[in-house]
């Protein structure tokens, strides 16, 4: 049976704005849910492309904000003897599955686009225009809520984007409806349904390689490798810093850990503590440190 840590240590790992993600989450998923059925009902009456793949991009962001909630509420389980960071970690993991999805999506769209383009079908676009307007106005809420504090957490983040996704499939609807309503030319509705796969694929792009980055334990990229050495270095009584690492244990945790030769003991926890407050203006909250009379190693 798993042993629970002591809460001090618990709360040095925990990462901030758990409860206040969740909430919204729970909030923009009701919102999104709705809308989705909304324009899966809409872009079937009117046989429109951009409505039909605005409302499967919306599936998949149900799907997306479900294991976002789910994951958010994971990770404020308390560590244990096994995971000594408890399940923060599954926060990127969801985030790195739905940036995946995002990318999947925006294929499969262009995917239809281009048959679409080649067969045109009729597109009602006065229901087409009326549908895309209510589902703009509730994916802008949506987008509104999930804004703030999206670059606190790398999970809350992907499922923002999922929602601006969203906004901009209802951006795209609306402009199709409108032209095919003033011009009758219904290959808008493919041509556009491309252009915010386009814009979906560059998001989900970004987001894959950041929660790849922090899977793969890189340096995070606001934090110059240069400056923490430097810092260290500096600080009177340390001789040299050798085996630095930093890393993203998840949104708004990172660690540090490194090796100081410091040549008189009774200095130790005067270097800790300066290590510490030093790499705390940095951004880093969990510090790990070696210290060696001599190198011990490369």
């Amino acid at each position: 049976m798993s042993a629970t840590l002591p809460i001090d240590v618990q709360c040095t790992h925990r990462a901030p704005l758990r409860g206040e993600s969740r909430r919204r989450l729970l909030t923009v998923l009701g919102i999104t849910a709705v809308v989705m059925v909304a324009e899966a009902v809409g872009g079937w009456l009117a046989h429109s492309l951009a409505l039909v793949a605005d409302a499967g991009h919306m599936l998949a962001d149900v799907a997306a904000l479900g294991l976002s909630l789910v994951v958010t509420s994971l990770a404020q389980r308390p560590v244990t003897a096994e995971r000594t960071f408890g399940l923060l970690r599954l926060e990127i993991l969801a985030a790195l599955v739905n940036g995946a999805a995002l990318i999947a999506i925006a294929l499969g769209i262009s995917f239809e686009a281009w048959h679409r383009f080649r067969a045109p079908e009729d597109v009602h676009g006065a229901l087409l225009l009326i549908v895309a307007g209510v589902g703009l106005a509730a994916n802008a809420v949506g987008a509104a809520i999930l804004h703030r504090g999206h670059n606190h957490s790398l999970n809350q983040r992907a499922a923002y984007l999922h929602v601006v996704g969203d906004l901009l499939g209802s951006f795209g609807a609306v402009v199709a409806g409108v032209i095919i309503l003033a011009s009758g030319w219904v290959q808008a509705d493919p041509i556009i349904s491309v252009l915010i796969s386009v814009l979906i694929l560059g998001s989900a792009w970004r987001l894959v390689r950041e929660s790849t980055d922090v899977l793969l334990e890189a340096a995070p990229p606001h934090i110059a490798m240069s400056d923490v050495h430097d810092q260290v270095a500096s600080i009177p009584g340390v001789g040299s810093v050798h085996d630095l690492h930093v890393w993203t244990v998840t949104s708004g945790v990172i660690a540090m850990s490194c090796h100081l030769v410091v040549q008189d003991p009774a200095q130790n926890q005067r270097v800790l503590e300066a290590v510490q407050a030093r790499l705390g203006k940095l951004g880093i909250g969990h510090v790990t440190v070696q210290m060696e009379r001599d190198p011990t190693c490369e």
